[in-house]
């Protein structure tokens, strides 16, 4: 990755993310809101070295600086419109964490449930937020008293989101599910996701005739959103 000024700074990748996620829709709108998203990190030559990884287990969570790759080609914007204030009102994009920034780079905060040395270097992590095959740039361990700072502001976003609708699987849904080799993790996964209703904010509100799809853990998820809950309706071979 180039600097557009031209002085000469460049970076590249040191790991690219293995998710459930497969496309942007249905992605958390910000780490650890589905604690079951979990996937890996996978470090590349020549960042692979296991005396890389020596004292990181010792970490509960980690920081990962990251690259939004797949919306480079739509270019930066200087003001965006957050999901919390409903997707109508606009902000200057420092003032967000939206994806269309100069450099395209973000930071999530995701658990580390193992460190994996071999045989290839991975770190195995939960809650995340982060496409199938985004690209790494940095990993650093969170520290709490430095990372969490109980006298912080947040703004527009000062609490997190919370569930929106109970979500509730079909017969179908059930039965596709048994077919699965990970079940009750993907069950899990859907439960965790749905529950924040990830459809854009002019969306909102009953469409029970609307089937929505998402491609997510190896399968298009069939779901529609009632009165009284997120109802998944079936969980359908990729074609």
């Amino acid at each position: 990755m180039g600097d557009a000024s031209g002085t000469g700074i460049w970076i590249e990748p040191i790991a690219d993310v293995r998710s459930p996620f497969e496309e942007k829709f249905g992605i958390p709108r910000q780490c650890g809101l589905a604690p079951h998203a979990q996937g890996e990190v996978c470090l590349r030559e020549p960042y692979c070295d296991p005396d890389m990884l020596s004292g990181l287990a010792d970490f509960s969570h980690i920081w990962l600086t990251f690259r939004f790759d797949r919306c480079v080609d739509q270019g930066w914007r200087a003001r965006v419109r957050p999901p919390r204030l409903g997707g109508n009102v606009e902000v200057g994009v420092w003032a967000s964490r939206a994806p269309f920034r100069p450099n395209f780079l973000g930071l999530s905060v995701v658990r580390l449930l193992e460190v994996v040395v071999a045989p290839q270097p991975l770190l195995r992590v939960a809650g995340l937020d982060l496409l199938d095959g985004t690209p790494v740039f940095d990993i650093k361990p969170y520290l709490p008293y430095a990372d969490a700072l109980p006298d912080a502001e947040g703004g527009y976003a000062a609490t997190a989101p919370q569930p929106v609708l109970p979500v509730r699987f079909a017969k179908q849904a059930e039965l596709d599910l048994a077919e699965l080799p990970n079940p009750k993790a993907i069950r899990a996964l859907l439960a965790d996701v749905l529950a924040f209703d990830p459809r854009p904010a002019y969306r909102r509100g009953a469409e029970p005739e609307r089937v929505y799809g998402m491609r997510m853990a190896g399968r298009d998820v069939r779901w529609r959103v009632g009165e009284q809950e997120i109802e998944v309706l079936a969980l359908e071979p990729l074609l």
